[in-house]
């Protein structure tokens, strides 16, 4: 028995031993694995707050200074390479042509200090001709005053054509106008013996015929002495009619009874033309010994055509007038000639032409143009300016000649016009015409005047 018991207890004590060691085991293995899936979930937790620390850090640093560096980094890569470049340059240049570095550098600099200069010189040119045009460079010039002046240089017009008897149309021209009607004139005579003068009045003209495109004229009268031809007066302009009423009175002073029997009283009729030649449309000749000067003497008279005196046209000059007040500057272009008197053996002529400034008798500039050979039409289209402030452009006279250039002796002057404060006619009419319209080149035609005459008018301003 007892060992059947014994036997018993040693089968029952290890079954119990391992029953109660298998949950301790079960335990342990329990709390091992906890202690590792803490760790584990720690490792990863402080895995996942590093990466996305290091997320933050190379984010915020990136959107931060990208903004920033980039355009650094362009602007300094850029001078870098322009700096770069330039020594490169400089470097070359200063082994082609043997100078050390810092003089191709001074050089350089001194190109652009230049070319700076002239670009700041041009500019202030500019601007300063742009103050000038708009009138406040030159104390303002007013431009009503000018065109005031130019009204007033009007009032005074009266147009003058040296168109006397040698001036009349030759050949088939003549024939025409002899053939045909020219009309009649009016006119007064008063001869007063106290004063030894006459008085001429100039009243009417009647059935003139008509030289204009629109079937009328523009006529006036020009009145002088034959053989003197000095003094001369002229009528005002009547605008498209064939039947002018003057009524203007002109008086020839000094005149004594007896050098008036040696005289022939003229009355020219012109047909005014701004722009061409002015036409004469006939002539009264009255020799003063054929009629009674002790009385009053009212009578018409019809015009005949031109009759040639032996006396040689001098020629027509075309030439253009513009004044800019605010910049003082008169500027003359020479157009062109016609019907130039033939001044050679070969009967041709080499004209010029001279533009001269004159003030109180004196010259105060002078130009010409070039000379045209062998020609008695010359064609120059010349341009000539000259300074002359406002105030002073109302006591100047622009004395324009026309001269025959000689190689061997003295050139000899054709015909001369005169325009300014002592122009007369259509003279005073084209500088009053450019006065009146500033800025505007203003075109006409004259006929040249004697040289000896216009002499004695020069004369005169002093």
């Amino acid at each position: 028995m007892p060992p059947n018991t014994n036997t018993n207890t040693e089968e029952q004590l290890p079954e119990e031993s391992t029953q109660s060691l298998e949950p301790a085991d079960q335990k342990v293995e329990e709390t091992t694995q906890r202690e590792v899936f803490r760790e584990l979930a720690q490792k990863q937790a402080e895995q996942q707050q590093a990466e996305s620390q290091k997320m933050f850090t190379t984010l915020t640093p990136k959107t931060t200074t990208e903004a920033e560096e980039e355009p650094t980094t362009t602007t300094a890569s850029t001078i870098q390479k322009i700096g770069h470049a330039g020594e490169v340059v400089t470097e070359v240049i200063a082994e082609k042509t043997g100078l050390p570095t810092w003089g191709v550098v001074a050089i350089i600099i001194l190109v652009f200090l230049v070319v700076f200069g002239i670009l700041f010189f041009c500019v202030r040119r500019f601007l300063k001709k742009r103050r000038t045009k708009d009138g406040k460079g030159k104390k303002g010039v007013d431009m009503k005053s000018v065109q005031l002046l130019g009204s007033a240089y009007k009032e005074k017009v009266q147009p003058d054509m040296e168109e006397l008897t040698e001036n009349a149309e030759e050949g088939d021209e003549e024939d025409k106008q002899s053939e045909q009607k020219l009309g009649r004139l009016n006119f007064k005579l008063e001869y007063d013996f106290n004063s030894n003068s006459l008085a001429v009045t100039v009243i009417q003209a009647e059935e003139l015929p008509a030289l204009d495109m629109g079937g009328t004229s523009d006529p006036y009268v020009k009145v002088y002495l034959l053989p003197d031809k000095k003094k001369k007066f002229e009528t005002k302009v009547h605008r498209k009619t064939l039947n002018p009423v003057f009524n203007e009175t002109f008086t020839f002073k000094s005149l004594p009874y007896a050098d008036a029997m040696n005289k022939t009283l003229v009355f020219a009729i012109f047909d005014f033309d701004r722009f061409s030649k002015h036409d004469q449309i006939g002539e009264v000749k009255v020799p003063l010994c054929t009629i009674d000067l002790a009385q009053t003497i009212e009578e018409w008279r019809d015009l005949v055509s031109v009759e040639g005196e032996g006396g040689q046209k001098l020629g027509d000059i075309c030439f253009s007038l513009r004044y800019v007040p605010t910049a003082g500057k008169l500027t003359v272009v020479i157009l062109e000639a016609k019907n130039l008197k033939k001044m050679d053996v070969g009967g041709l002529s080499d004209p010029y032409v001279k533009i001269a400034i004159m003030q109180n008798g004196k010259r105060l500039k002078k130009k010409k143009t070039s000379i045209k050979k062998c020609t008695l039409n010359p064609y120059y289209n010349e341009s000539f300016s000259f300074e002359v402030p406002f105030e002073q452009i109302q006591k100047i006279c622009l004395v324009v000649t026309v001269v025959d250039y000689d190689r061997i002796g003295t050139s000899e002057p054709i015909g001369r016009c005169i325009l300014g404060c002592m122009a007369t006619g259509t003279e005073l009419r084209h500088w009053s015409d450019m006065l009146a319209s500033p800025r505007r080149p203003i075109a006409q035609w004259h006929t040249l005047k004697d040289p000896e005459e216009t002499d004695e008018i020069l004369k005169n301003m002093k």
